[in-house]
Protein backbone atom coordinates (compact mmCIF):
# COMPACT_ATOMS: atom_id res chain seq x y z
CA UNK A 1 0.00 0.00 0.00
CA UNK A 2 1.19 3.48 -0.89
CA UNK A 3 1.50 6.01 1.85
CA UNK A 4 2.09 9.74 1.34
CA UNK A 5 5.36 10.70 3.39
CA UNK A 6 7.69 9.53 0.41
CA UNK A 7 7.51 10.26 -3.53
CA UNK A 8 5.10 7.62 -5.18
CA UNK A 9 8.65 6.33 -7.23
CA UNK A 10 10.49 5.53 -4.16
CA UNK A 11 8.05 3.57 -2.76
CA UNK A 12 7.28 1.50 -5.74
CA UNK A 13 11.66 0.68 -5.67
CA UNK A 14 11.07 0.10 -2.03
CA UNK A 15 7.72 -2.18 -2.40
CA UNK A 16 9.63 -4.11 -5.17
CA UNK A 17 13.59 -4.05 -3.14
CA UNK A 18 10.66 -5.67 -0.54
CA UNK A 19 9.50 -8.38 -2.31
CA UNK A 20 13.73 -9.54 -3.41
CA UNK A 21 14.39 -9.59 0.25
CA UNK A 22 11.46 -11.07 1.10
CA UNK A 23 11.62 -13.46 -1.57
CA UNK A 24 8.67 -13.00 -3.21
CA UNK A 25 10.48 -12.13 -6.43
CA UNK A 26 13.37 -14.54 -6.52
CA UNK A 27 16.79 -13.84 -8.54
CA UNK A 28 16.16 -14.51 -12.13
CA UNK A 29 11.98 -13.97 -11.78
CA UNK A 30 10.31 -11.41 -13.80
CA UNK A 31 8.92 -8.67 -11.87
CA UNK A 32 5.49 -7.32 -12.63
CA UNK A 33 5.30 -4.78 -15.64
CA UNK A 34 5.30 -0.93 -15.18
CA UNK A 35 1.86 -1.12 -16.59
CA UNK A 36 0.67 -3.70 -13.92
CA UNK A 37 2.04 -1.97 -10.99
CA UNK A 38 0.67 1.44 -12.64
CA UNK A 39 -2.76 -0.42 -12.54
CA UNK A 40 -2.55 -1.64 -9.56
CA UNK A 41 -2.10 1.57 -8.00
CA UNK A 42 -3.58 3.69 -10.23
CA UNK A 43 -1.12 5.92 -10.84
CA UNK A 44 0.91 6.93 -13.45
CA UNK A 45 3.30 4.19 -15.61
CA UNK A 46 5.88 7.20 -15.83
CA UNK A 47 6.15 6.79 -11.85
CA UNK A 48 6.59 3.28 -11.70
CA UNK A 49 8.88 3.38 -14.68
CA UNK A 50 11.25 6.01 -12.71
CA UNK A 51 11.17 3.70 -9.07
CA UNK A 52 12.00 0.56 -11.31
CA UNK A 53 14.84 2.54 -12.95
CA UNK A 54 16.14 3.48 -9.44
CA UNK A 55 16.29 -0.62 -8.75
CA UNK A 56 18.24 -1.03 -12.31
CA UNK A 57 20.68 1.21 -11.37
CA UNK A 58 21.69 -0.24 -8.35
CA UNK A 59 21.62 -3.61 -10.21
CA UNK A 60 18.62 -5.15 -7.89
CA UNK A 61 16.61 -5.43 -11.21
CA UNK A 62 17.80 -5.57 -15.53
CA UNK A 63 15.94 -5.26 -18.47
CA UNK A 64 15.44 -7.70 -21.09
CA UNK A 65 14.50 -6.47 -24.70
CA UNK A 66 10.78 -7.37 -24.91
CA UNK A 67 10.40 -9.32 -21.95
CA UNK A 68 10.26 -6.84 -18.98
CA UNK A 69 12.43 -6.30 -16.03
CA UNK A 70 13.75 -9.15 -13.72
CA UNK A 71 15.79 -9.41 -10.54
CA UNK A 72 19.36 -9.42 -10.91
CA UNK A 73 21.85 -12.21 -9.52
CA UNK A 74 23.03 -11.28 -6.20
CA UNK A 75 20.26 -8.98 -5.42
CA UNK A 76 19.03 -10.07 -2.69
CA UNK A 77 22.51 -10.31 -0.98
CA UNK A 78 23.21 -6.33 -1.75
CA UNK A 79 19.77 -5.18 -0.81
CA UNK A 80 20.32 -7.43 2.74
CA UNK A 81 23.62 -5.84 3.28
CA UNK A 82 22.48 -2.27 2.43
CA UNK A 83 19.65 -2.78 4.72
CA UNK A 84 21.83 -3.92 7.57
CA UNK A 85 24.57 -0.87 7.08
CA UNK A 86 21.33 1.51 7.26
CA UNK A 87 19.77 -0.43 10.51
CA UNK A 88 23.48 0.28 12.14
CA UNK A 89 23.32 4.11 11.46
CA UNK A 90 19.53 4.39 11.41
CA UNK A 91 18.38 2.57 14.58
CA UNK A 92 21.61 1.09 16.60
CA UNK A 93 23.67 4.20 16.62
CA UNK A 94 20.43 6.73 17.94
CA UNK A 95 19.48 3.53 20.52
CA UNK A 96 22.84 3.57 21.70
CA UNK A 97 23.28 7.46 22.15
CA UNK A 98 19.75 7.56 24.00
CA UNK A 99 21.09 4.68 26.44
CA UNK A 100 24.06 6.25 27.24
CA UNK A 101 22.44 9.58 28.01
CA UNK A 102 20.11 7.46 30.08
CA UNK A 103 23.11 5.87 32.02
CA UNK A 104 22.68 2.33 30.67
CA UNK A 105 25.51 0.97 29.51
CA UNK A 106 26.01 -1.93 26.21
CA UNK A 107 24.96 -5.05 28.79
CA UNK A 108 21.45 -2.76 30.04
CA UNK A 109 20.92 -2.60 26.33
CA UNK A 110 21.01 -6.08 25.59
CA UNK A 111 19.17 -7.18 28.41
CA UNK A 112 16.54 -4.84 27.06
CA UNK A 113 16.37 -6.23 23.87
CA UNK A 114 16.17 -10.22 25.50
CA UNK A 115 13.41 -8.91 27.00
CA UNK A 116 11.66 -7.84 24.42
CA UNK A 117 12.38 -10.65 22.30
CA UNK A 118 11.56 -13.41 25.12
CA UNK A 119 8.33 -11.14 25.21
CA UNK A 120 7.81 -11.66 21.26
CA UNK A 121 8.12 -8.63 20.47
CA UNK A 122 8.08 -7.96 17.06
Amino acid sequence: MLDDGTPLFHQIAQQVADGVVAGTFAEGAQVPSTTELAALHRINPATVGKGLALLVAEDVLHKRRGLGMFVSEGARERLVLRRRADLATTYVRPLVEEARSLGLDLDDVHHLIDQLDSEGAP
